[in-house]
């Protein structure tokens, strides 16, 4: 075998494995030369229903960094749309580049022709860096997309319907951890401030709570502080800022070792996917050190509440209602980590893999 054969081989034994260690259903790979499309669609898990999950563009700093953050990614949200009670599967997609050099209508209307080709398994949405705007152009070459505009039927952006239900699963730790689930005077530090953390600072400002704001984006930073009188801090400082509550809501796996030492908060509730970088090393850390942690998949999943509205036929008061049950499913998680001396992570992740069980159990049978 040649060299190149050899080092072939080695890159698809790569490929395989990781999908294999998040029992992948199927993994789809798009290119397109005349757009310069490079996406990939993972399909993690359909026993519940077509896998539903966004569409994120990302300056990857390479391709292997790009499929791991979607396995990841679609993974979480088969645990998401189960843990909610939704009848959808898992799956996300990525699309490898710099949003404010490669998005065009050519782009995104290539990358529907690709959801339609999979025939319905796939729905998408938008996510970081895409728009509804966006999903227009998708929706031009297939009908599995949500997150249209409310001028379409659909139920718009969902980002205030992820920020409401990241909202109720921070009072719902409240109420866990200081016996009341008031925010008023609380210090909550955000990190992030972009679609989702914007619209949770309007929630949190308005009960009162007392605000300390980082993002990579200056002017935005700036703006926010102004408007709800907040602390503004750089960068990995917000780790080791003196508050109460830590919210993560930009990229995932910012949960390490080297972070959590740093935190100094009671209680961890943020609207970012895949917060812990180990679920299996830094859940039980974060549990060792007496911080509340509320499961991602299970806290930011008004979004996709939101769009499995718009999926079955949208109306806006039911989506919100379902969305304030987090707060409930979060008190239930929180207690059964106390009873069983299980991290709340795996608490949530058994409760989301027992319903898949369960209904995979339930089409058995003809």
């Amino acid at each position: 075998m040649s060299s190149s054969q050899e080092a072939v081989t080695k890159g698809n034994g790569e490929i395989f494995g990781q999908i294999t260690t998040y029992d992948h259903e199927q993994v789809v790979f798009c290119q397109d030369n005349h757009t310069g499309l490079k996406a990939i669609i993972a399909i993690h898990n359909t026993v519940l229903g077509p896998g539903l999950g966004g569409t994120r563009i990302y300056n990857y700093q390479n391709e292997a960094e790009a499929l791991k953050d979607v396995l990841r990614l679609s993974r979480g949200m088969t645990y998401k749309a189960s843990i909610s009670g939704l009848n959808l599967g898992g799956a996300k997609a990525v699309i490898i580049g710099d949003s404010t050099k490669i998005k065009s209508e050519a782009l995104m209307r290539k990358f529907g022709r690709f959801v339609e080709n999979l025939n319905g398994k796939y729905i998408t949405a938008e996510d970081v860096n895409t728009t509804t705007k966006d999903m227009e152009y998708v929706h031009m070459e297939t009908k599995h997309v949500v997150g249209l505009p409310e001028l379409m039927g659909g139920g718009g952006d969902p980002s205030p319907v992820t920020a409401y239900g990241t909202y109720m699963g921070m009072k719902a730790a409240a109420k866990n951890v200081w016996g009341n689930d008031s925010l008023n005077g609380k210090k909550i530090a955000v990190q992030g401030i972009g679609k989702v953390g914007g619209h949770l600072l309007g929630f949190l400002h308005k009960e009162g709570a007392k605000l300390i704001i980082t993002d990579i984006n200056e002017e935005m930073l700036a703006s926010n502080a102004k408007q709800y009188s907040a602390t503004v801090v750089k960068g990995s400082e917000i780790f080791s800022a003196d508050c109460d509550i830590f919210a993560p809501c930009a990229m995932g796996a910012i949960l390490n070792t080297e972070n959590i030492g740093k935190l100094k908060c009671k209680v961890v509730a943020g609207a970012a996917n895949n917060q812990l970088d180990d679920e299996n090393i830094h859940g039980p850390m974060l549990m060792e050190k007496g911080i509340t942690y509320v499961p991602d998949f299970l806290i930011n999943s008004g979004g996709l509440i939101n769009v499995y509205q718009e999926y079955i036929g949208y109306k806006r008061e039911i989506a919100m209602s379902k969305t304030e049950h987090i707060y409930n499913i979060s008190l239930d998680v929180l207690a059964k980590s106390a009873a069983d001396k299980i991290h709340t992570q795996r608490v949530a992740t058994e409760l989301a893999e027992k319903r898949i069980k369960d209904i995979l159990n339930v089409h058995s049978t003809y």
